[in-house]
């Protein structure tokens, strides 16, 4: 087993943009887990991973003259509403993607560690929220992409 699944999420920016929308092939998300991850290539990829492994997403333009950063991931409960935070780090650390401070980071890359209480074969999907460029329009959020735990690590 992988000690690291990795999620690469790549983005054309230019039609993300043109179309107002992350659907109509101007996303898809892939990842590298050898455990059967389904929806590879799409915008509803279901990682395969197991308790104790570690996560990583990454985001990818496909053009290159616009940036993109993956702003926050949240994971969802069964309405798709954001699930109630998880307790602070038993070092004081604050969570993945957040600063001492508590503002948001924008960041290309994301690291997280699969809990142990993850139900196995239950999917739980996440949000995840890009940003391109400035601007008003600049926001994208994508509900569909979700983890699985497949069992123990070995």
């Amino acid at each position: 087993m992988k000690p690291k699944v990795n999620i690469v999420v790549l983005v054309d920016v230019i039609g993300a943009l043109s179309d107002d929308t992350l659907h109509n092939g101007n996303l898809s998300i892939v990842d590298d887990s050898a455990l059967r991850s389904t929806g590879q290539g799409t915008t509803e990829l279901c990682t395969v991973v197991s308790p104790g492994q570690v996560v990583g997403w990454s985001v990818l333009a496909v053009d290159l003259q616009t940036p993109v950063e993956i702003r926050s991931i949240t994971f969802l409960d069964p309405e798709g509403r954001p699930a109630a935070a998880e307790p602070p780090a038993a070092d004081g650390a604050p969570p993945a993607g957040e600063s001492s401070a508590g503002e948001q980071l924008d960041l290309d890359d994301w690291t997280a560690v699969v809990p142990p209480w993850m139900t196995p074969g239950v999917p739980y999907r996440y949000r995840l929220e890009l940003r391109m460029h400035e601007g008003p329009h600049s926001l994208f959020e994508l509900d569909t992409p979700a983890l699985l735990c497949g069992g123990p690590q070995n």
